[in-house]
């Protein structure tokens, strides 16, 4: 349900609603391109993994919607077209540093006149960010290879390099991802047994207890946030 009501916030946030040209750049599983083609948008949303577009597509399909929906495998710099909402949840996280200005460039690119993107972010402060983009961690290593974290200081200095966007409007709740790693870490711990049933090991059990326990303390700390960014061209 808190998942379901944070999707609908980055569709409301977009103005996703009937006849809506939606973009989504990360598809996951196929959730939020579901709920914005119930709201009557048509949807085109990429991804770069082959499971998560033949989950995606499977879903769309059992949900009655492939009429709505379009599941692509695509890089998000070769899409084209013209788009009144782009929607992206945690996939700047992913993009590495060197990229932020071509994904940026890109979402300016597709985005209609008068549109509105949404983006939902990892975040940590300027100052933390620059002193450990360089760094190579255990979160690097085992987790997220090849991303960084970014500030929203960073994303806004990208959109005034190279696009005409500009954040208009910011909402940040990391202390509720905080909560939300203590309960996945208590669920988690509660069904080891079944973890092991699948055929997780020991080390994947130790590793994926820190990492939960790694990211809550950095929400809880407010060394990391997360946060809803509205960007729109200025006026």
């Amino acid at each position: 349900q808190a998942q379901c009501r944070k999707i609908d916030r980055v569709l409301d946030l977009a103005g996703a609603g009937a006849g809506c040209r939606l973009l989504e750049i990360g598809t996951g599983w196929g959730e939020l391109a579901i709920r914005a083609a119930r709201r009557g948008a048509t949807v085109h949303t990429i991804t770069l993994s082959r499971r998560q577009r033949e989950l995606a597509a499977r879903r769309v399909a059992e949900a009655g919607l492939a009429g709505r929906v379009t599941v692509e495998l695509r890089d998000y710099r070769d899409m084209e077209g013209q788009f009144d909402a782009i929607c992206s949840v945690e996939m700047i996280e992913a993009v590495g540093e060197r990229y932020w200005d071509a994904y940026f460039a890109a979402l300016d690119r597709l985005l209609a006149p008068g549109g509105s993107a949404v983006l939902q972010a990892i975040t940590m402060p300027h100052d933390r960010m620059l002193a450990t983009r360089r760094t190579y961690t255990w979160i690097q290593k085992y987790i997220f290879p090849g991303g960084l974290i970014p500030s929203v200081t960073a994303i806004e200095d990208s959109l005034d390099r190279c696009t005409r966007l500009r954040v208009t409007g910011r909402s940040d709740f990391g202390a509720h991802y905080a909560e939300t790693l203590r309960i996945w870490r208590d669920r988690f711990r509660a069904r080891e047994p079944d973890v092991t049933a699948l055929g997780f090991d020991e080390v994947f059990i130790r590793m994926w207890l820190f990492y939960l326990c790694y990211a809550e303390a950095g929400f809880r700390s407010g060394y990391l946030d997360v946060c809803h960014l509205t960007l729109e061209r200025a006026r």
